[in-house]
């Protein structure tokens, strides 16, 4: 028995020291991924100012490195990205929790998650080859800009907001919408004023984690935005974003040049971004886990 149970206890001491260092080293993976891309990134301002790179738009390298033009059109994209997709998924997400029969539920929320599978790229052929034509015969323009890379990223996200809005929806307890029934209350005003509410948190992380999944998305975005380094005076001018003028340039600078410096800068821009609204996620599960 004594046997057994030191036994026992070596392969939990074993397990565990596994699991630590595996902690240990996903972490030092992720410091040395952002050290690495800060480092050379923060070299951009030896040769150009913090002002310049992040508040002026002529971008003409080796002479200019303003890039505020892709800065705005990152944030532009998701802006438009999530006034899209952001209502389509919530809509979603509440037509399969609490509307649908549940055979509708059954075979709506495989083929909902069938959409992430779906690679980038063919997301941008449709872009390429139905919106941007269709915009420009009825928009006017050329087609590229935001408004096609916003549908694109909208449709695109739309499985991440469905799933974890549903997901929220489902998991507020029956016994408020029993009570609010109880009250008299109809179904639509029960889901207005107790479950939305009730679901708020989980809710605004859908749309926070859509908006981490718009922000870094390049090969679609750089299909059907256009490429150019122009700051946007329309929804249908061509522009770029830090993902597509990454992808477009960086294959083509030598490595630690300033061009290719301020390159790693604005992956370095994308990476805060991203972590930031990790941080902001854990913010809203954490307060939901505290409100009673």
């Amino acid at each position: 028995m004594t046997r057994i149970r030191h036994s026992v206890l070596w392969y939990d001491r074993f397990f565990r020291y596994v699991f630590v260092a595996s902690a240990a080293l996903v972490s030092l993976i992720i410091l040395a991924v952002v050290f690495f891309v800060a480092r050379q990134g923060f070299l951009t301002f030896t040769v150009v100012s913090p002002w310049e790179f992040l508040f002026t738009t002529n971008w003409n390298p080796p002479a200019n490195y303003g890039a505020f033009t892709f800065i705005f059109g990152s944030f532009a994209v998701t802006v438009l990205a999530i006034c899209f997709g952001g209502p389509l998924g919530l809509a979603g997400a509440i037509f399969l929790a609490k509307v649908a029969p549940e055979w509708v539920r059954e075979s709506l929320r495989p083929a909902t998650d069938l959409f992430v599978g779906i690679p980038s790229v063919v997301y941008g052929w449709i872009g390429l080859t139905v919106f941007v034509p269709f915009v420009r015969e009825h928009v006017n323009g050329a087609g590229f800009g935001l408004l096609v890379a916003g549908i694109i990223l909208g449709i695109m996200i739309l499985p991440t907001v469905i799933s974890v809005s549903e997901d929220s929806l489902r998991a507020v307890s029956p016994a408020l919408e029993e009570a609010s029934y109880g009250l008299g209350a109809t179904r639509w005003q029960t889901l207005s004023r107790v479950v939305l509410p009730a679901a708020a948190p989980g809710l605004v992380t859908a749309v926070i984690l859509g908006m981490a999944r718009a922000i870094g998305e390049a090969m679609a975005v750089q299909m059907v935005i256009g490429n150019s380094p122009q700051f946007p005076r329309s929804l249908v001018t061509p522009t770029a974003t830090l993902t597509s003028e990454i992808v477009l340039e960086m294959g083509n600078t030598p490595f630690g040049s300033t061009w290719n410096n301020a390159l790693f800068f604005m992956a370095f821009t994308l990476l805060v971004l991203s972590l930031a609204m990790i941080l902001v996620v854990r913010l809203v599960v954490r307060h939901r886990g505290a409100t009673p």
